[in-house]
């Protein structure tokens, strides 16, 4: 029963990311149909790996399980042509109903997968984090202090926060629109590598945070992340919850920051997208801003995801250099 709970997801979503990616051959560069298809059956193999070391399954028979597969199949429709635009759209919905459904694959199997990896982990590193917090002179304490106190700060800082799903849209819908594939797969690239990275990391470093860690008096703010570590945590690794709800996902990685990571990465992609610069560009520094309270992340967190980030552009952007080159014609053929 649990592997075929696990496969009646993970068949969609496979399908969803496999299937579309057939627009992704051709001469605009970027991952072959094949390249992509063997990224995502790995992906979903390694999660469901996990899934079943940890004792855990995806439950399908909630409405937040079944959203997850009607949009996949919504999106899905659209990038095979089977729902069909006008016509003088139809090369922009395709594309954009395909980067989106990479993307929304990539964070919907990256954030199933920090469970298993969350109820396979022991120990706290909150100690380590903040002591390294504190050796850059860095007071989260204050800052929080800060934010309780000013409920401007709090809908703003919340606003920047949840941009990490705002930013990712636009600029997919920008290379959507430009034709710009290459600079699509470059970013969908670098965000899956991101998520990888950082998933392994958590493993190593897992934390409830310095909201739960350092702040021992009633909440005066609760942030967006709110403290579903110190809960979900205990409860995974004593295998005190079995089924995973889609539709009530939580963060569970402290360190390190996705949303550091994320901010990185959003600030390279729209540096090359030059129309949308500036605007994404201080909308993604905002939610980097917001992060260290927002998403109860030490400083410590956020300097280790962009460092991840740093190191999945550099490896997307070898992995595409060597697709180019592989592409090239060589002297003889030219000749």
């Amino acid at each position: 029963m649990q592997l075929q709970r696990i496969s009646a997801v993970a068949a969609p979503s496979a399908a969803a990311i496999a299937g579309t990616s057939i627009v992704f051959e051709g001469p605009a560069g970027g991952f072959s149909r094949g390249q992509i298809a063997w990224a995502t059956l790995a992906s979903l193999a390694a999660a469901a790996i996990l899934l079943i070391h940890a004792g855990l399954e995806i439950d399908i028979w909630t409405w937040g399980s079944a959203a997850c597969l009607v949009g996949t199949a919504a999106i899905l429709a659209v990038a095979r042509g089977h729902l069909k635009p006008p016509a003088r759209y139809a090369r922009f919905a395709r594309d954009c109903a395909t980067y989106y459904a990479i993307f929304a694959g990539i964070s919907l199997v990256g954030a199933v997968t920090s469970y298993p990896i969350a109820a396979l982990t022991h120990g706290y590193a909150d100690a380590a984090l903040a002591r390294i917090d504190a050796a850059f002179g860095f007071d989260w304490l204050a800052w929080y202090k800060t934010v309780a106190a000013h409920p401007i700060l709090q809908v703003c800082g919340g606003a920047c926060y949840e941009s990490i799903y705002l930013t990712p849209a636009i600029l997919l819908g920008w290379f959507a629109f430009k034709g710009q594939r290459l600079e699509a797969h470059r970013f969908l690239a670098s965000f899956w590598l991101a998520a990888v990275l950082t998933l392994a990391l958590f493993a190593l470093m897992p934390a409830v945070g310095p909201l739960s860690y350092l702040w021992h008096r009633p909440i005066a703010y609760m942030p967006i992340s709110e403290v579903w570590q110190m809960d979900l945590l205990p409860n995974l690794r004593d295998h005190a919850i079995r089924e995973i709800d889609l539709g009530k996902l939580r963060g569970l990685v402290s360190a390190p920051s996705f949303h550091a990571a994320a901010g990185v990465l959003y600030i390279r992609a729209a540096w090359r997208a030059r129309v949308l610069r500036w605007p994404l560009v201080g909308l993604a520094g905002a939610m980097l801003l917001a992060t260290p309270v927002e998403g109860t992340h030490y400083l410590a967190d956020m300097i280790i995801g962009a460092a991840v980030a740093l190191a999945a552009m550099a490896i997307a952007d070898r992995l595409l250099a060597g697709q180019s080159a592989d592409l090239a014609p060589s002297p003889a053929t030219a000749a």
